[in-house]
């Protein structure tokens, strides 16, 4: 079990291509089909892993190695998602200080954006689908939607610090869930 969580975050931690966010379904659909979790536990645990702090992908990986193995399987999985961007970070500071006005390098960059971007949105839709918001229309699922819309016009348009915004929508999540 732990070489395979070992192996299966390493590969994760390799292609972790736009942030935490952009491989959540990646990492859910390495949790699920290996067993490791149902998509309603990881649901819920990837709201306590964007709400804590650090990197969403790792702490989702440590959790994940947590329910699959234990504390040993959290170590495991949190070094072997971690591993792979130390050693890219140091390859790509030494030659990005060298190369980073080619334009080669330039379009490179120019073309990941775009699939960032849907990796992002593609991670918001499975959590709405998973929460079952998009098929029963509920008090819950206005109460949801109002979160969102509260949570995304106080951060655009009104600037309001993101913690603050995250905690408030939890205060609101427990007032109206509890």
């Amino acid at each position: 079990m732990l070489w395979e969580l070992f192996a299966t975050f390493l590969m994760i931690g390799f292609v972790s291509v736009g942030g935490g966010y952009s491989m959540i379904p990646v990492i859910e659909h390495e949790a699920i089909s290996r067993g490791w979790m149902n998509a309603e536990s990881f649901s819920d645990m990837i709201a306590v892993a964007g709400a804590s702090p650090g990197p969403i992908a790792t702490n989702t990986a440590i959790m994940v190695g947590y329910e699959a193995d234990g504390w040993l399987g959290a170590a495991v999985s949190a070094i072997a998602m971690t591993l792979p961007s130390l050693l890219i970070v140091i390859v790509v500071g030494l030659l990005f200080a060298k190369f980073h006005h080619h334009p080669t390098v330039e379009s490179a960059f120019y073309g990941l954006r775009p699939i960032v971007a849907a990796l992002i949105l593609y991670a918001a839709y499975r959590m709405l689908m998973t929460g079952g918001a998009a098929f029963a229309f509920d008090w819950k699922t206005a109460c949801f939607l109002a979160i969102f819309a509260g949570a995304f016009l106080a951060l655009m348009r009104y600037r309001v610090h993101p913690l603050a915004v995250i905690a408030v929508s939890g205060l609101v999540g427990v007032a109206l869930y509890a």
